[in-house]
């Protein structure tokens, strides 16, 4: 289940993170300055104080114990924080690139998908690590959202684990290792766009 939520909701709010931050930079957008503090504002939003009318919210909804109830709340508490960093990452790519490519004809969704998002991706590739391990260990949400075993994720199935298996170390700690595997392989996968997106965000941002 967290595999599955994680492969839905990390590219999917990379894209539409990725998509704002092209339009607050690149775009001729009115009050992009104010639009991306309102923004800030919500990264500084504890998700525990959401959690009980996030519950009747979804509940309403008829999203409890269903995948989307976890993958829409991830994305809305996600995107703020990726939009921020991607916002100081674009303002670095050279604006002749945009003169250059609406010369050639290029539409807007064309220098978005065709310039800039590979010119931006170490800056993805970091933040699509940090999002995903953010993802896989999320606990508090997914305890409130996913009540049924058939729907839990990892760290949720590892809690019931743990007290249903409290002496069992063996199997506990196999369980473990095993919950880490898919973060390690997608590190991995990742590395070396990691360092190098996660020491220019911090020059250019």
């Amino acid at each position: 289940n967290s595999a599955i939520i994680a492969l839905i909701k990390v590219p999917l709010g990379l894209l539409v993170s990725s998509m704002a931050a092209f339009a607050l930079t690149r775009l001729k957008i009115p009050r992009a300055q104010t639009i991306l503090a309102v923004l800030v504002l919500g990264t500084i939003v504890p998700i525990q104080i959401a959690l009980a009318p996030l519950f009747g919210i979804m509940l309403g909804l008829g999203l409890l114990n269903r995948y989307l109830g976890v993958i829409l709340p991830y994305i809305a508490f996600g995107v703020p924080y990726q939009i921020f960093i991607l916002y100081g990452f674009l303002r670095a790519i050279p604006f002749e690139l945009d003169e250059a490519a609406r010369i050639d004809g290029a539409t807007n969704f064309q220098l978005f998908w065709r310039i800039i998002l590979p010119l931006a991706k170490p800056a993805l590739a970091a933040l699509f690590i940090l999002d995903f391990v953010a993802t896989w260990n999320e606990f508090g949400m997914a305890l409130v959202i996913l009540q049924s075993k058939e729907s839990w994720t990892v760290p949720l199935a590892l809690q019931g684990y743990n007290t249903q298996f409290s002496s069992s170390y063996g199997q506990l700690n196999a369980a473990i290792i095993v919950s880490i595997v898919p973060v390690m392989v997608v590190y991995l996968l990742f590395q070396k766009y990691f360092v190098s997106g996660t020491f220019a965000g911090a020059v250019k941002g």
